[in-house]
């Protein structure tokens, strides 16, 4: 199956699709699923949530509730796919934009508006979650996993009924000397950890022909392991796909690149404007392949569910935003001190004085 081409490009990029924008089910000789009605119906209910989760939050920097949001406005089906692929005992260790990640991780979503709001530091366990905290620093990310996935070779946990961990990183990131050192290291050393590139075509308002002169699921064998292209706005696929790469690594046999070739549908953050850089004709195209559309439409086609079906969703997310919304404006804020709290776990000298200077400061404005 093919995409459109990126920027610049003379031919349509090769990727695996199970689903295509019309929503039409087609077959793929290494990468198939056979999935439920129910199962499909909770894929679209996901995707549906997240997606409201996010035009909330969305809404809510606007407003001036949350300091920042980065969208993933275009990007769900990649990471509910992806996410949905994960056992209890992967570990996933994210981005910043990875909410659809987190929702299938049962991360609940104030707990992200409260990172973007200033009023904690993630406020989620990860070793509850299995779902590592947001990485905001570009790349350093894959480091981590691929050191937790060596880890997990060293205590013996895997196997079938093993563990492994997923990564999660931009195209931009690609260029980044983390990124290219976790390679060198989790293909040395073997380890059970899937690199999941959601290729959004810009890195911030770079665009992909800037980042690399070759498809970057292809970088992979330069490092010796394999790497795979899926169309990132097909749920079905990248399912299918990061299964068989997770199982793939829990047996033995290593890393895998997954680039999920996407769209950023939205601004790379709220602070930006992508109107500045890129074409209207261009998003108007990949509105044309949107992940929840051309599911509904399979849904409908194959009757897997009906208009009260869809109606529900709609208002299940409906009752979501509200519900987000209010507890997001409930967050209580901290006190100014409480920054200092957690830095490090023993007490330190040097946090102490910069925790007594800082209250100094603060008693300046008393009286």
């Amino acid at each position: 199956m093919t995409a459109e081409a990126p920027h610049g490009a003379e031919a349509p990029p090769e990727f695996v699709q199970l689903l295509t924008p019309e929503g039409e089910r087609v077959e793929h000789p290494d990468y198939d699923i056979d999935l439920t009605p129910a199962e499909i119906r909770g894929l679209y209910r996901d995707l549906v949530l997240v997606r409201r989760v996010d035009l909330e939050a969305v809404a809510l920097q606007r407003q001036g509730e949350l300091g920042l949001w980065a969208s993933l406005l275009g990007q769900e089906a990649a990471q509910i796919g992806s996410g949905r692929a994960l056992t209890d005992a992967d570990m996933a260790f994210p981005t910043y934009r990875e909410h659809g990640v987190a929702w299938c991780r049962g991360v609940d979503p104030v707990n992200l508006l409260g990172l973007f709001r200033g009023v904690n530091h993630g406020g989620w366990d990860p070793a509850e979650h299995n779902f590592h905290l947001y990485t905001i620093v570009i790349g350093s990310q894959t480091l981590h996993a691929v050191g937790y996935a060596m880890g997990i070779q060293r205590d013996g946990a895997v196997g079938e009924d093993g563990a492994a961990s997923i990564v999660y990183f931009g195209d931009g990131a690609t260029s980044q000397g983390d990124v290219n050192e976790s390679f060198i290291w989790a293909s040395v050393f073997n380890a059970p950890v899937v690199f999941f590139c959601q290729n959004n075509q810009w890195a911030i308002s770079e665009p992909l022909e800037r980042q690399t002169r070759i498809p970057l699921y292809r970088r992979a064998s330069g490092f010796g392991f394999p790497g795979v292209r899926v169309d990132g706005n097909d749920v079905f696929a990248c399912l299918a796909v990061t299964r068989k790469a997770l199982a793939d690594a829990r047996a033995g046999q290593g890393p895998m690149l997954i680039e999920a070739f996407t769209y950023r549908m939205g601004a790379h953050t709220t602070s930006d404007d992508p109107t500045r850089y890129r074409v209207a004709d261009e998003l108007e195209a990949w509105k044309l392949k949107d992940p929840i559309e051309r599911v509904r439409s399979y849904m409908f086609k194959n009757q897997v569910a009906d208009q009260d079906f869809f109606d529900a969703i709609d208002a299940e997310a409906d009752a979501l935003g509200r519900d987000v919304r209010g507890r997001c404006l409930a967050l209580p804020d901290p006190e100014p001190l409480a920054i200092f709290d957690h830095v490090y776990a023993e007490p330190n000298r040097l946090v102490d004085a910069e925790r007594a200077r800082f209250a100094a400061y603060l008693e300046g404005f008393e009286g």
